[in-house]
């Protein structure tokens, strides 16, 4: 007898150990609230730079009718936002005024069809250039065989006086260069006929060439830009953390040819 009392005992005891385990073991299980609770305790907030353009200059920033701003920059900038993994948003700022905001604080980058010059970098950082805006050939949409600025030997080519593209046109022996207060002179004259060819930059050629209503039928671009005028986005000197995480995102949308499609879609 008292030997079944002390394996009733034994038994129960075991029964109260192993129960008890069990009982911790479900009680140290997290659950899936719990879980993702802790979870979203983990999860590191996506950063949003503000960034600020002046959206008078199509096709690279402008606002459209429904009064969003849209452009070459603005989806480059978007596409290296999510390489990159962080949010944009964008604040239009007149171009008066565009780095002294930046160097109040106002926003922590700008991106406004920039070219990178020496002078300017003695004051702020760039990024890696984007894109190549330099001088481009527009000619009438159904003039065949022309490819570069040496392929209008005998033509007349008009460009903007003092600028890049009206160096560039006298270079070229046989050109007949036409010089004009205003680019958009130039382009009416060529509808007109009165010459055969205009040497600008490329958002301004891309303005004329592909989105003015009265002139896209009319005009091509020909070529790639036959000089360097890189452009850049713009951030405080010395904000490292910030370039490296800019420059991140250039370079993954540059190797996946994003900036080419863009090009295609703003510029071309």
């Amino acid at each position: 007898m008292k030997t079944f009392k002390i394996l009733l005992a034994f038994v129960v005891a075991f029964g109260l150990i192993v129960g008890a385990g069990a009982c911790q073991k479900k009680q140290e299980e997290p659950q899936p609230a719990a879980q993702e609770q802790a979870a979203d305790e983990q999860a590191v907030p996506v950063r949003t730079l503000v960034v600020a353009t002046d959206a008078t200059w199509p096709p690279m920033e402008m606002v459209d009718k429904d009064k969003n701003i849209v452009g070459f920059d603005i989806d480059f900038l978007n596409a290296v936002a999510q390489e990159a993994g962080f949010n944009v948003e964008f604040k239009n700022t007149a171009w008066d005024g565009i780095f002294g905001g930046l160097d109040l604080g106002n926003y922590d980058a700008v991106i406004s069809s920039v070219t990178i010059t020496d002078e300017r970098k003695k004051t702020y950082d760039f990024s890696l250039p984007y894109i190549n805006a330099g001088q481009v050939l527009t000619i009438p949409v159904d003039v065949e065989g022309v490819t570069t600025l040496a392929d209008m030997k005998g033509k007349a080519v008009g460009a903007q006086i003092g600028t890049t593209g009206a160096m560039e046109v006298k270079k070229i022996e046989g050109v007949e260069a036409k010089n004009y207060d205003e680019i958009g002179l130039a382009f009416e004259d060529m509808a007109a006929g009165r010459i055969q060819g205009v040497v600008c930059d490329t958002p301004v050629a891309a303005d004329y060439a592909l989105q003015r209503a009265e002139y896209k039928e009319k005009f091509k671009i020909v070529g790639e830009p036959f000089t360097e005028e890189s452009y850049g986005i713009v951030v405080k000197k010395g904000n490292q953390e910030l370039l490296d995480l800019i420059n991140k995102g250039i370079q993954a949308v540059q190797a996946k040819g994003i900036d080419k499609e863009l090009e295609d879609k703003w510029l071309r």
